[in-house]
C-alpha cells in the first residue's frame, strides 16, 4: 500500500548498496594489498566488480528516487547542495595537504636531498609540453561543462548533450596523456621526496577528473532519457561543480609544481 507523508523530507527505503558498497571497497584494497605483495590481481578484479555494481545500481535507485518518485523536494536538493559543497571543501583540505608537503619541502630542502630544487639526479619535465596541452584542454572542458550548463537554463537539450559529449571526450584524452605522461617520466614515486609529492598529487588529481568524468557521462545518459529540465537538474550541477573544482585544482598544480617547481 502506498504511504504518503505530511513533510518535505526524504526518509531514504532501506537498501543494500551501503554494505555491498563497503564490501567492494574492502575487496578493493585488499586486493590492492594482494596485487603490490604477491602480484596477483584475481581478488583486485573481484573488489573491481562489486565496486562498479554497487555504484551502477545505487545510482540508479537514486536517480528514479529523484526523478519518477518525486522523492527530491526543493528542501531535500537544498540539503544535498550543502552536502556537496562541504564534500568540494573536504577535496580542497584534501589537496591542500600536498600542496603543504611539496612547498614545505620545496622552499627549504634539507641536506638529505642536497639543499636543492629539484633534488640532483631528478629531471623534471617541460612545463610548455604535455602539461600545458593538458592544461589547455581542462581549461577548455571547463568552457563546455558552463555551455552545458547554460544550454539545460534554457532546454536545449541538444545543446546538452553535444557539449556534454564533448566534456567527457576531453576529460578522456586528458587521462590518455596524463598517463602517457606517467610512462614517459624520468623519476618513479621513490625518487625522493619531489617523486613522492608530484605522484601523489598529480596522480590523486588523475583518479578526480576520472570519477569526475564517470559523473559527467552519467549526466548525460541521464539527459538522453530527459532526466533533467531547467528548474531541476542538481545532479547536472553536483557534476559541474565537482569538474570547475578539478579544474582549478589542476591550475594550482600546474603553476606550483609543473612550472615554479621546476
Amino acid at each position: 500500500m502506498k504511504t504518503y507523508s505530511n513533510h518535505p523530507f526524504h526518509l531514504v527505503d532501506y537498501s543494500p548498496w551501503p554494505l555491498t558498497g563497503a564490501i567492494g571497497v574492502l575487496t578493493l584494497m585488499t586486493g590492492l594489498i594482494k596485487w603490490f605483495h604477491n602480484y596477483s590481481i584475481n581478488l583486485l578484479l573481484l573488489g573491481y566488480i562489486i565496486t562498479i555494481l554497487t555504484m551502477f545500481q545505487w545510482w540508479r535507485d537514486i536517480s528514479r528516487e529523484g526523478t519518477f518518485q518525486g522523492k527530491h523536494t526543493m528542501l531535500v536538493t537544498k540539503g544535498l547542495r550543502w552536502g556537496m559543497i562541504l564534500f568540494i571543501i573536504s577535496e580542497i583540505f584534501f589537496f591542500l595537504s600536498f600542496f603543504w608537503a611539496f612547498f614545505h619541502s620545496s622552499l627549504s630542502p634539507n641536506m638529505k636531498i642536497g639543499m636543492l630544487w629539484p633534488p640532483m639526479n631528478i629531471t623534471p619535465f617541460n612545463p610548455f609540453q604535455i602539461p600545458l596541452l593538458n592544461t589547455i584542454i581542462l581549461i577548455s572542458s571547463g568552457i563546455t561543462v558552463t555551455w552545458a550548463h547554460h544550454a539545460l537554463m534554457e532546454n536545449n537539450l541538444t545543446q546538452v548533450n553535444q557539449s556534454l559529449f564533448i566534456t567527457i571526450l576531453l576529460g578522456i584524452y586528458f587521462t590518455i596523456l596524463q598517463a602517457y605522461e606517467y610512462l614517459e617520466a624520468p623519476f618513479t614515486i621513490a625518487d625522493s621526496i619531489y617523486g613522492s609529492t608530484f605522484f601523489m598529487a598529480t596522480g590523486f588529481h588523475g583518479i578526480h577528473v576520472m570519477i569526475g568524468t564517470i559523473f559527467l557521462f552519467i549526466c548525460f545518459m541521464r539527459n538522453i532519457n530527459n532526466h533533467f529540465s531547467k528548474s531541476h537538474h542538481f545532479g547536472f550541477e553536483a557534476a559541474a561543480w565537482y569538474w570547475h573544482f578539478v579544474d582549478v585544482i589542476w591550475l594550482f598544480l600546474y603553476i606550483s609544481i609543473y612550472w615554479w617547481g621546476n
